[in-house]
Formats: structure tokens, C-alpha cells, sequence
């Protein structure tokens, strides 16, 4: 690939040079894939971007290499900015107010996560500087993808509801936690009051960058029409220069989008109505943000004898899930079959456990090195299973739409519209 990428620079000189051709056409051919495989084979468009992703990973394709910095750091984190602040415009605060259950169910399910990973690294005698990050990672849940997969399958319904809030209180766990844990990894002991300062500014830079983010487009919500294409680009921009402005000021960019749409919802309730021209543009970012992940993830070093760990560490998250969601399900308004069904589509990693490994390989090197080897092997099986088992869970839920290959064009006077 790198022979051949070096061949085609002699001879080809586009004005914007030669890494836009490469991405353009690698984005071309990531929405074909993912277009084809939910065409042909009804599966989520996600699987063909993580597919394709990987294979420029496997194939030498180095314009995102491990860990992730500059440009391709800034756009997995502004993809999934955009994917967290729609997650958390999701969130009512007056449904926990209202359901205190569900809040239960969030913090036990990623409690008993932690600890069974935990027990589960001891058990393979995994070196016990990264029991921690390692046991927090299992915890997380994409819900970038869990969002992509109900959208392709226009699933809805308590279960997909359900999944994709506990999926988004899993990452504001994840990304606080997470910070915290990565600039404390990376001070010796005798220095630890010296991570004060870092961790202080990554809370209160989250925090404040989300709260003007959310007034702003409060404040544009209420002067411009929800529907223009005028508002999409305001509140694309503005969440672009969030983005930028959190991980500047050392805090958590998709920590910060993630506060700012629960804060939103909080002071703006009613029912949003994205303008379509947002949809198009944000959809183009999570392809990106797929593929870049994907990408990523295969070009590391892998340890392939540590897949025996990775296959330990998918079951102990999915018993963990099951149980803890079942048992948190009693009182919280859910069925056991409801329950079930919502451990499964808690399966998939992606963007948000990407992200943080390559925290720890900025802030602690020693331990970050060590633990992307078994991390990121499982991040992009988990991406592809977890999409898989996502669609799984929420057709037996019976929540899924029909699949686009099947569905049928309505003409006017036709009898099936009776139906």
C-alpha cells in the first residue's frame, strides 16, 4: 500500500493534495459498502464502514496511525461529539426524576461490568497496572453505534429507548472516569497532588464548555427556525468549535457535547426537529469517525495470543450486562424479556473505548502501550459483534422496521394500504 500510494504521488498532484483523494475515495467506498451490505444482506450500514476501515488498516493505509493525534484525533472526536450531544438530547432528567429504577439499573450494570473484568484480568494473571483500565473500558457502550444501527433498521420502541440511555450514561462514567484515571496513571506516586491541577481543569473545562454550548443553541433555537438549514450549520459550527475549545483547555470534547445536549433538553424540552441538511452533514462525520476507528485499531500492534483474554472478557461483560440489567429491570418498568433484549443491544465498542486507550497512551505511554495490545483487538470485534448483536436484539424485541429491500413503494388505490 505504501509502494503504491508513493507510485500514484508521481504521477497524480491534485491542488488539495494528495491525502484528500485518498480519503475522498476511501469515503466513497465505505457509504457503497455500507449501502450494499443493508441493500443485499439487510445488516447495518456500520458494518461496512468498520469493514472497510479495517482492511485500509490491515492494507498499510497510514493517514490515521496509532495513537491517534492532529487531524484524525479532531475528527473521531467531532464525530462522536455530534453522535453524544443527539444521545444526550435523548435524555430527560424528569424520567429519572420519574423512574429513579432506570439511574439504579445504569450504575449497577457498570459496576458489576467493572468488577467481573477485574476478576476476570486477575484470572489470567494480566500485569495489575492494567486491571484498571482495562475493567473501566469493558464498561463502556457505543452509543454511536447503537444510534446508527437503530437508524438503519428504524428500530424504536422501550428497548432501543432504554439501550441507548444506559449506553450514554455508560460513557459520561467512561469519559469522567476515564480522564481522571489517565492523569493519575501518568504521575509517579510522589507527585500525585500534582494531577489536582489536570483533573480540576478536565472536570471544569467539560463542564463549562458544554454549558455554553447548550445556552448558545438554546438561545439559537429560539430566534431561528429548528428546520432551516441556516440552524444546521450554526449548530454544526458551534459544536466543531466545542470540539476544539474542550481538548485546547484540557477538557473532554465528547464529555462536553454529551452535557451540553442533556443540558438542552433540560431548558429547551420539547420535541427537537433536526433539519434534514444536519442529518446529511453529521452522517458524512460518523462514516469518518467509523472508518478512522476501525482503521486505527487494525494498524496497532496486536497481541494475538491474547485473544483467549479477549473472548474471556466479551462473555464476562455480556453475563455482567445481563444480570446486572435484568436484576435492575425489577421495579424500573421493564420486562424480563424487555431486560434481555437490552443487555444484547449493550454489546458494541467503538469510538468512546478508542478514545480512551488513547488517553492512556498520551498520559501513561508505559501502561497505554501495554494495554492497546489487548484493547484494541477487542474494540474493533466488539464494533462489527456488537453492531451484529445490536440488530439481533432489537428485531427480537420486535422493534426493528421492515428492511428497506423489502419494504414496498406505495402507489395510490393499492390494496396493502389497508394494512
Amino acid at each position: 500500500m505504501i509502494d503504491l500510494m508513493l507510485n500514484w504521488s508521481e504521477w497524480i498532484k491534485p491542488s488539495a493534495g494528495l491525502p484528500t483523494v485518498q480519503w475522498a475515495l476511501l469515503l466513497a467506498l465505505a457509504a457503497a459498502a455500507g449501502h450494499l451490505l443493508q441493500r443485499y444482506l439487510d445488516l447495518p450500514k456500520v458494518l461496512g464502514y468498520s469493514i472497510v476501515g479495517a482492511v485500509a488498516g490491515f492494507s498499510g493505509y497510514t493517514a490515521a496511525t496509532w495513537p491517534l493525534d492532529g487531524i484524525a484525533q479532531f475528527m473521531v472526536e467531532l464525530g462522536l461529539s455530534i453522535v453524544l450531544f443527539e444521545a444526550g438530547g435523548r435524555l430527560s432528567l424528569r424520567w429519572f426524576r420519574h423512574n429513579p429504577m432506570l439511574l439504579a439499573q445504569s450504575v449497577g450494570e457498570a459496576v458489576a461490568t467493572y468488577l467481573l473484568a477485574w476478576w476476570v484480568l486477575m484470572l489470567f494473571g494480566v500485569d495489575e497496572a492494567l486491571h484498571m483500565p482495562l475493567a473501566l473500558l469493558m464498561v463502556a457502550a457505543s452509543p454511536a453505534v447503537l444510534m446508527r444501527v437503530a437508524s438503519d433498521i428504524r428500530a424504536s420502541g422501550p428497548v432501543t429507548d432504554r439501550a441507548i440511555t444506559l449506553a450514554a450514561l455508560n460513557t459520561f462514567y467512561v469519559l469522567a472516569l476515564g480522564g481522571v484515571m489517565a492523569r493519575l496513571l501518568g504521575r509517579e506516586e510522589a507527585r500525585l497532588a500534582d494531577a489536582f491541577y489536570p483533573v480540576l481543569l478536565l472536570v471544569v473545562a467539560s463542564v463549562l464548555v458544554g454549558a455554553l454550548l447548550a445556552l448558545a443553541l438554546r438561545k439559537a433555537l429560539q430566534i431561528m427556525s429548528p428546520t432551516s438549514e441556516n440552524t444546521a450549520v450554526l449548530q454544526l459550527a458551534l459544536i466543531a468549535a466545542g470540539t476544539a475549545l474542550a481538548a485546547h483547555f484540557g477538557g473532554s470534547a465528547p464529555l462536553a457535547a454529551l452535557l451540553a445536549g442533556i443540558l438542552l433538553k433540560t431548558l429547551h424540552p420539547r420535541p427537537w426537529s433536526w433539519p434534514r441538511q444536519f442529518g446529511t452533514a453529521s452522517a458524512i462525520l460518523t462514516i469518518l469517525m467509523f472508518v478512522l476507528v476501525s482503521m486505527a485499531a487494525a494498524q496497532a500492534p496486536w497481541n494475538w495470543q491474547a485473544w483467549s483474554l479477549v473472548a474471556a472478557l466479551v462473555l464476562a461483560r455480556a453475563l455482567a450486562k445481563l444480570a446486572a440489567i435484568g436484576l435492575g429491570g425489577i421495579g424500573s418498568g421493564a420486562s424480563p424479556r424487555q431486560a434481555l433484549w437490552t443487555a444484547g443491544a449493550m454489546w458494541p465498542l467503538s469510538a468512546v473505548a478508542l478514545l480512551l486507550v488513547s488517553q492512556f497512551a498520551e498520559f501513561a505511554p508505559a501502561i497505554g502501550g501495554a494495554a492497546a495490545a489487548i484493547a484494541l483487538p477487542l474494540i474493533l470485534l466488539m464494533e462489527v459483534l456488537g453492531a451484529l448483536m445490536a440488530v439481533l436484539a432489537l428485531q427480537r424485541a420486535g422493534e426493528a422496521g421492515r428492511p428497506p429491500a423489502t419494504r414496498r413503494i406505495k402507489v395510490e388505490g393499492d390494496p396493502t394500504d389497508a394494512a
